[in-house]
C-alpha cells in the first residue's frame, strides 16, 4: 500500500482494542506491515481481519508488555517478520481501578504501574536497540492528558502517565544523535472504553459526562489520536522529538471555565 509509512515495519502495543487498534488500522492504510501486540488473542485476531480487509498487513502476537522476556520476544518477532522496526506505538495501558488515594489498593496499584510505566520502559529498552542499530525509527509513547495535572481517584493510572512524559523526554534526548525520535500522545476523553467508561447509565449519559470539561464540546474520537500518532511516526515531523502532544480538544489548555469567571464577566462560549 502506498502512504506515508509504505515500506515500514511497525508495532503497536494494546493493538486489540480502542488507541491501539485505530492507531494499527491507520498505520496499515499508509503502507506499514503491523505487528499486534496484546494479551487479548481473540480481539487482535479482529484488529489483524479490519487491517486484511482494508487491504494492509498485520501480524498478531500475544504478550504482556510488563514482563521482559516477552517483550523481547515481540521485537524479535517484529524484526524476523519485517527486517526491521521504523515505527513503535507504545501504547498499553490500564486505568482502573477508581478511588481515593489513602484507600487505593497496593496490588492494583502496582498493576497500574506495571503495565502503564514498566511495559512503556520495557518497549523503549528493547526497541530503541534495534532502531539505533538502525540508526532511524520513530517511537510515540501513549501519556494522557492526566501527565499534566492531578485527577483525584486515579492515582496510579496519573502518577504513571507523569512518569511516562519523564520517559519520553529522557529517550528523546537519549536517542537525539542517534537518529531516533521519541514524543508521546496525549488523550483527553476519547470514546473509548477507558474514556466513557461502562456503568449502567445510559451510553448517552456517559457520553455527555466525558464531554462536560471539554471545550469543543465533545469527546475525542480513536481515530483522531491515530491521525496524531501517524503524523508523529512520519517524516512530517522530522525535526519533532521529545514532546507531549495534547489531542484533547483544549482540556489540557484550560485552567478555569468560563462558568468560574466573575459573575459580571460571564462569556457565552457556546457560539
Amino acid at each position: 500500500m502506498a502512504g506515508r509509512l509504505a515500506g515500514h515495519g511497525a508495532i503497536v502495543t494494546g493493538a486489540a482494542d480502542g488507541l491501539g487498534r485505530a492507531a494499527s488500522l491507520a498505520m496499515a492504510r499508509e503502507g506499514a506491515a503491523v505487528l499486534l501486540v496484546d494479551i487479548d488473542e481473540e480481539r487482535l485476531g479482529e484488529t489483524k481481519a479490519l487491517i486484511e480487509g482494508d487491504g494492509g498487513t498485520a501480524v498478531p502476537f500475544v504478550a504482556d508488555v510488563r514482563r521482559s522476556e516477552e517483550v523481547q520476544a515481540y521485537v524479535a518477532a517484529a524484526r524476523a517478520e519485517f527486517g526491521r522496526i521504523d515505527a513503535f506505538f507504545n501504547n498499553a495501558g490500564v486505568v482502573y481501578p477508581y478511588g481515593p488515594l489513602v484507600d487505593y489498593p497496593e496490588e492494583a496499584f502496582d498493576n497500574v504501574i506495571a503495565v502503564n510505566l514498566r511495559g512503556v520502559f520495557l518497549g523503549l529498552k528493547y526497541v530503541l536497540r534495534v532502531m539505533f542499530e538502525q540508526g532511524s525509527g520513530a517511537i510515540v509513547n501513549t501519556a494522557s492528558m492526566a501527565a499534566t495535572g492531578g485527577i483525584p481517584g486515579v492515582v496510579a493510572y496519573v502518577a504513571s502517565k507523569h512518569a511516562v512524559m519523564g520517559l519520553t523526554k529522557t529517550a528523546a534526548m537519549e536517542a537525539a544523535t542517534k537518529g531516533v525520535r521519541v514524543n508521546a500522545v496525549l488523550p483527553g476523553n476519547i470514546h473509548t472504553k477507558m474514556g466513557v467508561p461502562d456503568t449502567d447509565a445510559p451510553l448517552e449519559e456517559r457520553i455527555s459526562w466525558a464531554a462536560s470539561p471539554v471545550p469543543q464540546g465533545r469527546v475525542g474520537l480513536p481515530s483522531e489520536i491515530a491521525d496524531a500518532v501517524v503524523f508523529l511516526v512520519s517524516d512530517e515531523s522530522r525535526h519533532i522529538t521529545g514532546v507531549g502532544l495534547p489531542v484533547d480538544g483544549g482540556i489540557t489548555a484550560l485552567v478555569y471555565p468560563a462558568s468560574f469567571m466573575p459573575l459580571d464577566a460571564q462569556l457565552d462560549t457556546t457560539g
